[in-house]
């Protein structure tokens, strides 16, 4: 009996090289937007205690009654795959004293895990880019995460595919009147639920104005408005916001079905969206969840933030600006003839080129030491310079560059590789 072939679980995909350099891409120019409003990258572990989501997500959720991946441990305490991260991040910022008297501008990107249904764009691994704020309340910080994830279209070049959704859903004493309101106008018409929405009609009745069922959607057009049960500093803060947008030339829809998927929200909610894959798709959701760090242990303390994923990211630059792909060819080809004193020569080159050139890449030749082939394996990864070592260069203390683009070549101290590469560069 032979062993079975071994291959990824389902869901959780690998990354190949072809890949990774547009995820590296991506990743740098978000970065680089956050690295521009002041925020601070932290990390927090993949595996966190399960209480920690149940409290935090809501134990009547779809993420915790079915998506978590969720087991004991070798000491029978209940640990649980993180499925979302801000969890951690409010967990972590209490438990070493980040939130005391103080602003944090917080981001993060990792994988988590749930467990549904595999998709293009979403799997059971997935990554999540995500930033957290601490310790302001007005609507300023909220029109700043818009404004900065705005510039992150920008400069993604993606602006043109995606629009801004944007809702309050007030106090938490403002939302159990309207649950209250809507879970009556929902008994009335039980005939016309699907089984997804009698499901949630009791445990979280907000989560219907969510259904993608045009049937329930047409119904709730009959259904009383959140908006109209809105608090005065919800509806203060939610002009201001506006306010705010309109002023910095952001285009939003206000869209009163926009609830998002976890119990911790309150006041703001937002989402972008697009249209260029296909069905309608999120591309990045937040809000305020000026509760959450008490909740978990804390001082009161407001809060507010977002994520997206990358997957469904990459998705959406490579459908819409493919051009934006990385350049993953090789600066430089080191190619000798094969001997170990011209390996050995080589090697050590490259090392120097290296000191002087730090951010290309150089790749020396270990195989074949015929000079035809080792040249094409330069041209098959796309180096712009070969650096060719042989004996002669050896002797004379030179070495050979040629540039591959035009086909010059011309032979130069080994003191001068550095500048003359950096030229032809």
């Amino acid at each position: 009996m032979t062993d079975k072939k071994i291959q990824s679980i389902r869901g959780m995909n690998d990354l190949l090289p072809t890949e990774s350099a547009s995820w590296q891409q991506i990743e740098k120019i978000v970065k680089g937007v956050l690295n521009s409003y002041g925020y601070n990258e932290i990390r927090t572990p993949i595996v966190e205690d399960t209480a920690l989501f149940k409290r935090a997500v809501g134990e009547v959720t779809d993420i915790v009654e079915k998506e978590m991946y969720t087991f004991n441990d070798r000491n029978n305490e209940s640990i649980t795959l993180r499925p979302e991260i801000t969890a951690g991040c409010v967990r972590a910022g209490i438990e070493h004293g980040l939130f005391y008297n103080q602003e944090q501008r917080l981001w993060y990107l990792g994988p988590a895990f749930r467990y549904e249904k595999p998709q293009k764009g979403r799997y059971r691994q997935f990554h999540q880019f995500g930033v957290e704020v601490f310790g302001l309340e007005g609507p300023n910080i909220d029109a700043e995460l818009i404004l900065l994830t705005a510039r992150f279209w920008k400069a993604l070049g993606i602006e043109q595919h995606t629009s801004l959704e944007l809702n309050s859903i007030g106090s938490l004493e403002a939302r159990a009147n309207y649950r209250n309101a809507l879970v009556s106008f929902l008994e009335q018409h039980k005939d016309k639920l699907d089984e997804d929405c009698l499901r949630r009609m009791y445990t979280n009745p907000l989560r219907v104005l969510d259904s993608k069922n045009p049937v329930i959607q047409d119904l709730l057009d009959k259904a009383p408005k959140l908006f109209d049960y809105l608090d005065e500093e919800s509806r203060q803060h939610f002009d201001g916001l506006c306010r705010l947008l309109d002023n910095a030339g952001i285009k939003y829809n206000i869209n009163q079905r926009l609830v998002r998927g976890l119990d911790y929200y309150n006041r703001t909610v937002f989402e972008w969206v697009t249209s260029s894959l296909g069905a309608q798709g999120t591309v990045c959701g937040g809000g305020r969840y000026d509760g959450l760090v008490s909740q978990l242990g804390g001082q009161p303390t407001p809060a507010v933030g977002f994520a997206m994923g990358v997957e469904r990211l990459v998705l959406l630059v490579q459908a819409v600006n493919p051009s934006l792909n990385s350049d993953n060819s090789i600066d430089i080809y080191m190619i000798s003839s094969g001997e170990e004193k011209t390996i050995s020569e080589a090697q050590c080159i490259a090392e120097q080129l290296r000191d002087g050139l730090p951010e290309k890449r150089i790749v020396t030749n270990y195989g074949s030491s015929n000079f035809k082939k080792q040249f094409a394996k330069a041209d098959k990864l796309g180096a712009k310079i070969a650096v060719i070592i042989g004996e002669n260069e050896i002797a004379n203390q030179t070495v050979t560059i040629k540039n591959l683009q035009n086909g010059e070549q011309v032979e130069v101290a080994k003191t001068d590789i550095v500048q003359t590469c950096l030229a032809i560069l």
